[in-house]
C-alpha cells in the first residue's frame, strides 16, 4: 500500500497533557505497543522492518531531513508473525533481510498510538533518546491532498503546544547513528 502523509516529530515532556488532549477529543487508542524497528542500508529512501504487537510492517519510505511538517511516500508491506512461533524468535523476513542487506541501526521504543479520522498520534519513549511524540496526517487513497494534510497536522502542532525549537528534522535511526 502507498500513501503520502505529512508528519512532524518533537521532542516532548508534555506527553501526559497531549495524551489528556487526545482523550478529550475523543481518540481512538489503540494500545502501547512496544516495536523495535531494524533499519537497512538501501541506495534510495529508508528501509525498515517494525515488529511489535499492534504494528508489524515492512517499511520503505522517502522524506525529506526537514524541520516542521514534512512530506513522506510511504510503502507498507504487512508482516504477520510467524503462528505458533516464540515472539522473541527473529522473523523470517528479518533473517532473509539481513542476510541479503546490512542493518544499519536498531530503534527500540514504547509507543502509544491514538487516531483522530486520518491522523495518526504516536507517543513514544525511545531507548537511548527519550520522550517523543508524532503527527501523521495520512492520505491512504490521494482523496485529502497536501495543503489539507499539512492544515490537520500544523493544527495538532499548535493545539499541543509544539514550538519550533521541539521540532526534530531527523529520523530516530539518523539520531542514534549521530
Amino acid at each position: 500500500m502507498s500513501i503520502r502523509n505529512i508528519e512532524i516529530k518533537a521532542r516532548s515532556a508534555r506527553q501526559a497533557d497531549i495524551r489528556r488532549i487526545l482523550t478529550d477529543l475523543g481518540a481512538d487508542f489503540r494500545g502501547m505497543d512496544h516495536q523495535v524497528d531494524t533499519y537497512f542500508r538501501v541506495p534510495n529512501g529508508r528501509l525498515k522492518l517494525r515488529e511489535g504487537r499492534i504494528e508489524n510492517n515492512l517499511i520503505h519510505y522517502q522524506r525529506s531531513n526537514e524541520g516542521g511538517p514534512r512530506e513522506s511516500r510511504v510503502t507498507l508491506f504487512a508482516c504477520k508473525p510467524v503462528e505458533g512461533s516464540d515472539p522473541s524468535s527473529i522473523h523470517p523476513l528479518k533473517q532473509i533481510l539481513s542476510n541479503a542487506l546490512e542493518v544499519l541501526v536498531v530503534v527500540d521504543k514504547k509507543r502509544e498510538i491514538y487516531f483522530l479520522d486520518n491522523v495518526k498520534f504516536h507517543i513514544d519513549l525511545v531507548d537511548a533518546l527519550g520522550e517523543f511524540v508524532e503527527i501523521e496526517a495520512i492520505d491512504t487513497d490521494g482523496s485529502i491532498g497536501p495543503e489539507e494534510l499539512r492544515r490537520q497536522c500544523d493544527h495538532y502542532v499548535s493545539l499541543f503546544g509544539i514550538t519550533e525549537d521541539n521540532m526534530v528534522a531527523e529520523s530516530y535511526s539518523d539520531m542514534l547513528i549521530r
